[in-house]
């Protein structure tokens, strides 16, 4: 079968296995030639071998996605966060600096950390997730971001609907047969946010799913801070939630057992868990119509 014709136009196209080693190489690390591409589809990670040391993870961001000063508060927010012995993993200070240059693209290196899944389905997982969670927001509610985006109705919402709608992503037929349902998701998701009324915007995680948390022996460990914006907290908490809604009821409970116990809840914020879900459904929709021309990361 014949190879695919690489695409110049796509913002990963000159990020070939020797860039990401002559990268690694810019910090002062000696990358030993061990290469492994980790599943992320918004940016390029990449687990490396280093000579004389422990194996490190690099990320590269995707290119025009986030400002240098976006970045960079992501990296203070999680540098922060273990400063107050909150198991995130934090990038690494290589050269006085975390946010690194190479060949055009940036990038910065990670601790290894290994892990495995956590099981959800205990209550005992639950109520320590919330513990630590409760603890991260304590540390996010202290400032607020100045560069990062907020999770709202705006952006989530307005804004990939609008995306959808401009791109002929949908047969003719259907058109206006999606447009009536997404106008009557958005009504709802209004609605959920007036019955909760206004609520405290904190620095969030953000995307904090099974995937971005490692388990170990110790508990667990927070990952992957791209995504960190200003939000309501219960963001953080209701990917966690699974099953029927009574299943679901007794999980948040458990989760907010351990969470009460370093920081205070608004109840309210229970409202916005459907709206939050619908925001995310939509949103996922235009994210998957702007990486649609996209080469298979395999390509």
């Amino acid at each position: 079968m014949r190879s695919p014709t690489p695409d110049s136009s796509h913002p990963y196209s000159a990020l070939t296995p020797d860039c990401v080693l002559d990268s690694l190489d810019s910090t002062g690390l000696r990358a030993d030639g061990r290469l492994l591409a980790l599943n992320s589809y918004e940016n390029r990670v990449y687990q490396m071998g280093v000579e004389d040391a422990a194996p490190v993870v690099a990320k590269f961001y995707r290119p025009g996605r986030w400002t240098d000063a976006a970045i960079l508060e992501e990296h203070a927010f999680t540098a922060e966060l273990a400063e107050g012995d909150i198991p995130v993993v934090a990038p690494l200070v290589l050269n006085a600096a975390t946010l690194h240059r190479h060949a055009g693209f940036r990038f910065a290196v990670y601790p290894q950390q290994g892990g495995r899944p956590p099981e959800f389905d205990r209550p005992d997982t639950l109520r320590r997730m919330g513990r630590f969670l409760g603890r991260i927001h304590a540390v996010g509610a202290r400032a607020a971001f100045a560069h990062r985006p907020a999770l709202d109705i705006e952006t989530f919402g307005h804004a990939s609907r609008d995306v959808l709608r401009s791109g002929r992503w949908l047969p003719d037929d259907l058109a206006a047969a999606w447009d009536s349902v997404v106008e009557h998701a958005l009504a709802g998701v209004a609605h959920c946010y007036d019955r909760a009324g206004p609520v405290r915007a904190l620095r969030l995680h953000g995307d904090c799913h099974a995937g971005n948390v490692l388990w170990t022996d110790a508990g667990p460990h927070f990952v992957d801070f791209d995504d960190s914006r200003m939000g309501p907290a219960v963001q953080d908490l209701w990917m966690l939630l699974s099953g029927e809604r009574a299943e679901q009821a007794a999980q948040i409970g458990e989760i907010l057992e351990g969470y009460e116990a370093f920081m205070a809840f608004d109840r309210r914020e229970l409202h916005l868990v459907e709206a939050l879900r619908t925001l995310r459904l939509i949103h996922y929709a235009a994210w998957l119509a702007r990486r649609w021309d996209e080469p298979p990361l395999a390509a």
